[in-house]
């Protein structure tokens, strides 16, 4: 099997779609003699923050000499990335040698079982847990869900330490129309006596996560709570118990990056309590501040100023419009802007209509797209255009700042063009 034919595969299971449930995933690993019981698992889940929240936990443990595993979704630049070991995506004939351990499982679960057939995201979720449980050790695996906590196909292990970064009103037709809906399925992320370092800023989601701490007499360790974030003119302090960290600078812009460091140190700092990691914090710290993470206002050119962010639900878009009229606060700004189905579309426009003098929109190849008429018929803006080819538009652009945004898999398609280009 050659590395292309092996993508094919796993991506015919795209057209299986989103089911719920890990019943799939736990006979599918049983088979394989349950490889995810073998991994040192942290497992981060929320709607928004955490791919930052994963890098900068892995690059804290990385410059305290540790070898770290990742599992991300979606891809930026390459499919590879989505299992990476210390930053760095698996090679191909690794990808190759899991699509061959993990396909006759797959059909042995359609022909055997009256379970169904297991989706794009199962098939990827178990290559992850064979590499890193059987194919590959590392001290340590930082699981990213994929939708939701409870019913996630990676909610078959049994972590370490757990990470909710957020709950926000996104994929409502899985996860339920309300924040408190919301809560509830994350919360599955909750083990028995496994600390939860969190932020919930809803008060009603927040006393659910409570209540279900408590029921698991699992630690809570909350922001604005436990853990104290103090902004200082692009720097922060950082407090939890007797840990106080001074002027954290980060490279990665907003407030919500601050917050998630934080929630990613108060992780690192519970696991060295624990006796789980051995670490150095003037090398933590200098990590935290060397993190990037693509697709996270991400500069792709200088002259004119090209910004990229993958600000994909409304809570994602008001950190961006935040973060961008924070920095760039007597600059023109022109939007150009994408997104799929299923996203409060009319919110989100409304949103970035308020840090835009023209706002553009267009659309993308990928199966759950919106057409760019759709996403148009959304937009007030007094200046506003349909674009048809956002490649050229781009290349073409000679006004002051384009910020180019929507959904993640449209950052995707943007970045790998300019990658490509470089080459």
């Amino acid at each position: 099997m050659s590395y292309q034919e092996g993508l094919n595969w796993i991506h015919e299971r795209m057209k299986f779609g989103i089911k719920p449930g890990v019943r799939r995933m736990e006979w599918m690993l049983e088979r394989l003699e349950n490889p995810e019981q073998n991994i040192n698992g942290i497992h981060v889940v929320g709607t928004n923050g955490k791919g930052s929240t994963v890098s900068y936990m892995r690059n804290a443990l990385n410059h305290n000499g540790y070898t770290v595993g990742t599992f991300t979704s979606p891809y930026i630049e390459t499919f590879n990335e989505r299992i990476s070991v210390d930053g760095t995506p698996i090679p191909d004939d690794d990808i190759v040698a899991l699509v061959e351990i993990v396909k006759p499982v797959s059909e042995a679960l359609e022909a055997e079982t009256d379970l169904g057939t297991a989706t794009e995201f199962e098939i990827i979720t178990m290559m992850m847990f064979v590499y890193f449980g059987r194919l590959h050790s590392v001290d340590y695996v930082i699981v990213e869900a994929g939708l939701g906590a409870k019913n996630d196909s990676t909610n078959v292990f049994q972590p370490i330490m757990t990470v909710l970064t957020s709950i926000g009103l996104d994929h409502t037709s899985i996860l339920g129309d309300s924040l408190l809906d919301i809560a509830k399925d994350k919360s599955g992320v909750i083990k028995p006596g496994i600390p939860l370092v969190f932020s919930v800023k809803d008060d009603v989601s927040r006393e659910y996560i409570h209540k279900v701490l408590e029921e698991n007499h699992a630690k809570g360790i909350e922001l604005n709570r436990d853990i104290i974030m103090i902004p200082e003119n692009g720097e922060f302090q950082f407090q939890y118990g007797t840990y106080d960290f001074q002027d954290i600078r980060l490279s990665m812009a907003g407030r919500h990056q601050k917050e998630n460091a934080s929630l990613a140190i108060a992780a690192l700092i519970e696991l060295h309590e624990r006796g789980k990691a051995l670490l150095d914090w003037n090398l933590m710290i200098r990590a935290m501040e060397e993190t990037t993470w693509p697709g996270r206002i991400e500069i792709l050119g200088e002259d004119p100023l090209v910004i990229i962010d993958g600000a994909h639900n409304n809570e994602a878009v008001e950190a961006l419009v935040e973060t961008i009229g924070r920095q760039y606060p007597d600059r023109e700004i022109t939007v150009l802007f994408s997104a799929i189905e299923g996203k409060p579309l009319s919110t989100m426009v409304e949103k970035l209509e308020g840090i835009a003098d023209a706002f553009n929109v267009t659309d993308f190849d990928f199966p759950k797209a919106l057409p760019k008429e759709e996403i148009y018929d959304k937009v007030k803006h007094p200046n506003r255009s349909m674009v048809d080819d956002h490649i050229q538009f781009i290349e073409a652009f000679e006004g002051d700042i384009l910020l180019v945004t929507g959904s993640l898999y449209f950052i995707s398609e943007i970045k790998q063009h300019y990658n490509a280009k470089r080459r």
